[in-house]
């Protein structure tokens, strides 16, 4: 029974890098479908979206098959039960990313406002933060979560910063307002993204620490990010 549970745990945590390694794939892929003006990367996105998917029911399936053979205790229980909160963070960070590439499509048809700069230096920086909570969880290395999750605030002056560019924009030409707001959209998804990887990173935080920094409790969200 021993040999086949770390059999199991081994395949569940070789789902979990699959399908995170297809989320930033999809990430990088609508993002530079939409710099480049081209349908063929945000269209690999939506045809990948089943595979993405098929995955968080396995996810599911392989925790609830853990939690019922094995009835884990303590630690154990801490890593299945968050790997099964990390498979629906997946999941929506997958669809995030379709709406992503459905919105490059739409505005590949016309010409972009501006060369793109910041919105694929967001991508990057969500992209990042995907792979290093996944690491995080992997290796139960509460540091590099930690640090996961104080890059939110990151992306998210970021998108401050996007929106107030495109909000020029479109007081200065209305003809502009589609398009702008199509870009805002897409900060919007990709905020929403980096958002799902730190909640990735705050499970890891609970799995190795035993503590909950989760719904921005002030002090211990502070406490993570070192501020005063």
């Amino acid at each position: 029974m021993e040999r086949y549970f770390d059999e199991e745990l081994t395949k569940l945590k070789q789902k979990l890098l699959r399908m995170a390694g297809l989320v930033e794939e999809s990430i990088e892929l609508a993002v530079a479908g939409l710099k480049e003006q081209k349908d063929e990367p945000a269209l690999e996105v939506i045809n990948r979206e089943k595979e993405v998917n098929q995955l968080d029911v396995e996810i599911d399936e392989a925790c609830l098959r853990l939690l019922a053979l094995r009835q884990p205790m303590a630690g154990d229980l801490r890593f299945i039960t968050s790997a099964m909160k990390i498979g629906v963070d997946l999941e929506r960070m997958g669809d995030l990313a379709v709406n992503i590439a459905e919105r490059a499509i739409e505005l590949n048809k016309v010409p972009l406002i501006k060369p793109l700069i910041d919105i694929p230096r967001m991508a990057k920086m969500a992209q990042t933060m995907v792979r290093d909570a996944l690491n995080a969880f992997i290796n139960r290395d509460d540091l590099l979560a930690r640090d996961v999750c104080c890059r939110d605030d990151e992306v998210d002056s970021l998108n401050d910063q996007i929106f107030r560019e495109l909000l020029t924009y479109m007081m200065q030409d209305p003809a502009t307002i589609q398009r702008a707001v199509g870009l805002i959209l897409v900060g919007r998804h990709l905020e929403r993204i980096a958002d799902h990887a730190t909640n990735i990173g705050e499970d890891v935080i609970y799995l190795v620490k035993g503590k909950t920094i989760k719904h921005n409790i002030d002090s211990q969200r502070s406490s993570v990010c070192g501020d005063t």
